[in-house]
Parts: structure tokens; sequence; C-alpha cells
């Protein structure tokens, strides 16, 4: 009967040493680098998130009326999906934009409090709203040919606008590309445009390749007149004479009917 007793003893301790040990090992965590960790009440009036910030290292709690969630602080880059927002005057954009972003030092306690969600699911949906939000009032203040005119003064003030409504929420952002696309009407037409204007600047250079053939073949031409008339003048009867000389091969030459040295050039 002891022998039961004791045995029943030790395994209650052993159970009890088990849950002791699960519980201790449950009831710590360790914050990674480039994280904050938050401690939310799970039970009790004061439920919600402490007013205090959980550095990065070791944190102890109570797993059966606390939690601790993990936010990063490092920047995150996020690829949202395309779509289409109006300008001024009606044309449709499609906007496909990337951002950057991290959470402001010291804000996490605040977004989990208003949001109760983790950063990936605020990434995916408020984050989101509030960069289609930004896109949407600009292009309401620009129209089609203001947008196409000035795009980098355009997509400057998306970016401003969208980091002063983030630095409101607790967020930083760091980058922004828009992915803009213009309206097929547009592409066309800009196509259009940029093929005329090849095609006049092909015309253009055509015409001056002519022009310059042209004024070559003038100055070949006057060039090969001034050399005739210059042998003209200087080919006077003796010098002829002269250069049939240097060029004889020793034999008479005959004209005519009769024998004679010399041609009579004059």
């Amino acid at each position: 009967m002891n022998n039961a007793r004791q045995l029943l003893t030790w395994s209650l301790s052993f159970i009890l040493i088990l849950v002791f040990s699960i519980t201790a090992m449950k009831s710590c965590t360790r914050i990674d680098a480039g994280h904050e960790g938050i401690l939310v009440k799970l039970y009790g009036t004061d439920k919600g998130v402490q007013d205090v910030n959980l550095v990065t290292g070791r944190v102890w709690y109570n797993p059966f009326t606390e939690e601790v969630f993990q936010f990063p602080t490092f920047v995150q880059t996020v690829d949202y999906p395309a779509f289409t927002v109006n300008a001024k005057d009606g044309s449709v954009f499609t906007v496909d934009p990337t951002i950057s972003f991290r959470v402001s030092p010291g804000e996490s306690p605040r977004i989990f409090s208003k949001y109760r969600k983790d950063i990936e699911l605020i990434t995916k949906t408020t984050l989101f709203n509030y960069t289609r939000d930004a896109f949407r009032i600009q292009f309401n203040k620009y129209s089609t040919d203001s947008i196409i005119s000035n795009r980098q003064s355009f997509e400057d003030k998306v970016q401003i606008a969208l980091d002063n409504a983030l630095r409101k929420e607790g967020f930083e952002l760091e980058q922004m590309t828009s992915g803009l696309q213009y309206p097929d009407e547009i592409v066309r037409a800009v196509n259009l445009k940029n093929r005329a204007v090849q095609q006049a600047l092909q015309v253009e250079n055509e015409l001056k390749v002519a022009e310059a053939q042209a004024r070559k073949k003038i100055v070949e031409a006057e060039a090969e007149a001034r050399a005739n008339e210059l042998r003209q003048r200087t080919l006077t009867p003796l010098l002829i004479q002269q250069q049939f000389i240097e060029k004889w091969d020793g034999r008479t030459p005959l004209y005519g009917n009769s024998p004679t040295f010399f041609k009579n050039v004059q």
C-alpha cells in the first residue's frame, strides 16, 4: 500500500515537474534582432497592449494570460496587385505599385492596439488601401496630358502623400515605384507620333545625303573643268613636240602619204 502511495506521489511529482517545465519553456521567448516585441494581456480589466515596448532580447511572460507578438522594424518591400484609377479628364490609367516601408521605432504597440492584426495582414489590407487612395486622390487632380508631361512630379507628390498618411499610422515609407501604365489609346497615339517623327528624320537625313552627293559632283565637275582649262592653256606646240620626243620610240611616224618627222598641230 505504501509502495502504491509512493508511486502515485512520484507520478504526481513527475507530472507537476513536467507541467512546470513546459510552462517555463513557453513563458520565455526571445525577440529577434530587427524586431520589436509587444506584450498583450489576454484577460482581465487591463487587457490590451501595455504601455511599454519590449526591446530585443529574452522576455518572460505568463502564457496563460499574456501573449508576445513580434513586429519587424527592418525595411520590408511589398509588390501590390495592379489596379486602375481615373485621371481628372476620365482617362483610365493602370498602377502596379511597389513600396518599401518599415515600422517606426516604438510604434508597434500603438499599431497592434489599433488594428489587432500582425504586420503581414496589415500590409496586405491597411497599407494597400492607403497606397490606392494616395494614387486615386492625386490622379483626380491631374489631366492626362499633365500626367504624361509631368510624370516625375506627379509620382513625387503621390509618394509624399503616401508617406504622410503612413507616418500617422506608425510607418515610414522608404521608397515607392508606381509601375504606371498609360491608356491604350495614349500608347497608340504616342507610337504613331514617334513613328512620324522617325520617318521625318529619315527623310531629312536622306535629303542631306542627296545634297551632299550633289555638292560633291558639282565640286568634282568644277575641278575637272578647271583642270581642262589649265591643260589647254599649257599645251603649246613646243610643249607638244617636247612630249612627243620624250615618248618617241625611235621609229619614224607616218602621217598621210609622205613621211614627216613632226606633225603640224596648229
